[in-house]
């Protein structure tokens, strides 16, 4: 009988190698972003029904730099965070990776490692966000749990380092704008999977609201804002709630499924009792 591999370990895989990993920034150009985004997309379009989802509208301030952050479960999360990034918001994405040095091409669509060995190894990614949420024509997204953790995981807990980013890209910047995001991947009436996200409320931090911030209550309201959007969406998922939900793309039925829908349609006139 094989043996089931654990799925989720509170160790991070730098850790666990025990060595320290050159940083290594995020080297993007036209040629590998646009390869990127095509390639990217069409996972989406190859592994779901539909991408849906809401807020966006209420994202992005003119001049004034954003990080959007959300709970890691699985595998297609970055992939998300790619897609929201190029194809909601026109923008380059700043990502974060762990495995970077396992995965050296995802640079040129912008990734950038991080060594979680010792702190002073994870100190380098973290200036190095700092310096890349000022550039506007970027977007950094970062997962603040550190970890991969299962789906609706509870409770929501982070580790310091997006605390670290924003109030020192207040105090270079002056104002920084986090996002909170919460992604479902739930099957609904299809018999393929569809990708729900919501935007959640602009957290506005600026020099004087952040000043009597510490570190560790600053990760707590971000704890609590990213909590609320998630639990939110859920409800709503659960009650059949999501008209308001825009769509990045929609597939075709299939055949069987075509078929199916007119069937449906079809009124069968009742049995006459004999």
């Amino acid at each position: 009988m094989s043996v089931e591999e654990k799925l989720y370990s509170d160790i991070p895989p730098t850790k666990l190698r025990n060595r320290e990993e050159k940083f290594k920034p995020a080297k993007t150009n036209r040629f590998w972003l646009t390869i990127a985004s095509l390639f990217f997309f069409n996972m989406l379009q190859n592994r779901f029904y539909a991408f849906r989802y809401k807020g966006a509208e209420h994202v992005m301030e003119k001049g004034v730099p954003t990080i959007l952050y959300a709970p890691h479960c699985n595998w297609w999360d970055g992939i998300v965070f790619y897609n929201i990034t190029h194809r909601i918001f026109h923008k380059e994405i700043r990502l974060m990776i762990e495995e970077l040095n396992r995965f050296p091409l995802l640079r040129r669509g912008g990734g950038y490692s991080v060594c979680k060995k010792s702190p002073q190894s994870a100190m380098k990614s973290l200036k190095y966000s700092v310096d890349v949420v000022g550039d506007l024509k970027n977007i950094l997204c970062i997962f603040p749990q550190g970890i991969i953790r299962p789906p609706h995981f509870r409770p929501i807990q982070f580790q310091t380092g997006l605390a670290y980013i924003a109030q020192n890209s207040v105090k270079k910047y002056g104002k920084v704008n986090l996002v909170p995001i919460s992604i479902e991947y739930c099957f609904l009436r299809d018999n393929r999977p569809e990708v729900l996200v919501e935007f959640g409320r602009r957290i506005s931090l600026t020099r004087e609201n952040c000043s009597s911030l510490s570190r560790k209550d600053l990760t707590h309201l971000l704890e609590r804002e990213m909590t609320e959007v998630c639990d939110n969406q859920f409800a709503q998922i659960a009650s059949g709630d999501i008209e308001d939900y825009k769509i990045l793309f929609k597939q075709h039925l299939k055949w069987y499924r075509r078929i199916e829908q007119r069937l449906k349609r079809i009124d069968v006139p009742p049995v006459a009792d004999v």
